[in-house]
């Protein structure tokens, strides 16, 4: 997964100390208004990077019909409940082109594989890879 360098990390700390401070003025210490604007920023903020529930649900049976039931990798048969959409590239968000669905044991082994092999990948330019 990208990692900020510390040019970028310094400007986002700044963002955030920002928000902050318009947080504490617009909730003019009420700590419970403060305390659901935090949890509604953090999940619209959440929500612009993996879409909202229903649109993933929406993906999910979308999926689910292409792909027959099956699995994209070992093709056998997806669960009712618990089949998990799997971003070839993160960045790139859940859309059709950039997912498949998998079975638990095929995602599991499929992130492992990923976080194992972006362990070995060299930094460069202003995001770094871990």
């Amino acid at each position: 997964m990208p990692k900020l360098c510390e040019e970028d990390r310094a400007r986002a700390v700044l963002i955030l100390d920002r928000l902050r401070l318009d947080l504490h003025e617009a909730c003019a210490g009420n700590e419970e208004i403060l305390f659901s604007m935090k949890r509604y920023i953090a999940k619209r903020l959440e929500f612009d990077e993996r879409g909202t529930p229903t649109q993933r649900r929406k993906l999910k049976e979308q999926k689910m019909k292409t792909q027959n039931g099956l699995c994209a990798v070992c093709n056998s048969r997806l669960p009712d409940h618990g089949a998990e959409l799997d971003r070839f590239n993160a960045l790139s968000g859940y859309t059709v082109e950039n997912t498949q669905l998998l079975c638990p044991t095929c995602h599991r082994s499929t992130q492992q594989a990923r976080d194992a092999a972006s362990t070995h990948t060299q930094p460069s330019g202003g995001i770094q890879h871990a």
